[in-house]
């Protein structure tokens, strides 16, 4: 911050004198606000170009390079065909036209194609496995924001255009519902692009012969040798048949849960009724279900109850449990009958 406040003093202050050396004092006052506008545009530059890959910013200067010598050599051949101002060089205005337009095509073109080329030790392979696709999946369902924040993803997250389309797509649906999730991925992708832990990148390359948003990941994933960020089955299973690395944020959920052993003793609430007879059903803060035997009777409450076993499936855990009362009554009943 303090760096941020010198520079725009330094260029407000400079800027007020070189205005006053060569127009005096009321224009030094222009000179002064310029100055601190400059300062204002180039620390805002800053913050942006903080997030834009190292690939991407040389990819980027080294084609606004070449657009500025394209313009030099354009405006240089324009004076022998007469387009010269006072019959001696180029008009200023044709050159200052041909340096924007030239320069500017140069920056584009050069940050976005950089990716074809491995010159200069940007090697794709060596860059690749730092490379995260997001799926239009895992966006929307937003741990994968929290997951960032704490720093256990890192390297380069990469969302595609054609994820972006996606997400735009479900946001102007006519269904609330879908309108709703659509809008929550990209507020969850906005905050995303906003921390300064995160860096993201968006990419517009496709494949318009591929049908489907998911060939397209894959495809994607292949040509870059990158990993798939997913909480889609389906996605997950395809991806691994063609040796892409996946990682699944349910199956962190499901890893992070704490053990379970059976014989251990819970205090949980019961929901509502099971689907067998006399069954209730209770949920872990983390949302794993809990199915308790005897406990129809005490929706709503309270209870303690003893874990019998432990089910672990793809779309989750579930616990098996039974009341504790009701296995104490068992061990005291058998204890009698053996007296």
């Amino acid at each position: 911050m303090i760096i941020k406040i010198l520079l725009m003093a330094a260029c407000s202050i400079s800027g007020y004198f070189i205005a006053f050396t060569y127009y005096g004092f009321p224009i030094a006052l222009i000179g002064l606000f310029s100055g601190f506008l400059i300062a204002i545009c180039v620390i805002r530059a800053e913050q942006a170009i903080r997030k834009v890959s190292l690939r991407v910013i040389f990819g980027g200067v080294v084609g606004m390079i070449i657009g500025l010598f394209i313009a030099f050599f354009l405006a240089y051949g324009l004076n022998f065909v007469g387009v010269t101002w006072e019959k001696q060089q180029v008009a200023p205005w044709i050159y200052a036209l041909l340096t924007g337009i030239m320069g500017y095509l140069g920056l584009v073109i050069g940050s976005k194609k950089i990716e074809e080329f491995s010159w200069f030790g940007f090697s794709q392979t060596k860059e690749s496995p730092d490379y995260g696709i997001l799926d239009t999946s895992v966006i929307i369902d937003g741990r994968i924001a929290d997951i960032c924040d704490t720093g256990f993803i890192e390297g380069t997250l990469i969302v595609p255009r054609f994820v972006l389309d996606e997400l735009q797509y479900i946001a102007d649906s006519s269904d609330s519902m879908k309108r709703s999730r659509g809008r929550r991925g990209l507020d969850i992708l906005n905050r995303m692009q906003k921390s300064n832990g995160i860096n993201i990148e968006v990419v517009d390359q496709d494949f318009p012969k591929l049908k489907g948003v998911d060939a397209k990941l894959v495809a994607m994933a292949k040509k870059i040798n990158a990993r798939i960020i997913t909480n889609d089955f389906n996605l997950n299973k395809v991806a691994e048949l063609q040796g892409i690395k996946i990682l699944n944020v349910n199956e962190l959920a499901n890893a992070l849960k704490p053990v379970v052993l059976p014989g251990e003793i819970m205090t949980v609430k019961v929901i509502k009724e099971g689907k067998e007879p006399g069954q209730g059903v209770a949920y872990l803060d983390d949302g794993t279900m809990i199915i308790v035997d005897h406990a129809q009777k005490y929706q709503g409450s309270t209870v303690e109850v003893i874990v019998t076993s432990v089910l672990q499936t793809t779309a989750g855990r579930m616990i098996f449990s039974e009341m504790k009362e009701v296995v104490n009554d068992k061990k005291t009943y058998g204890f009698s009958a053996k007296q």
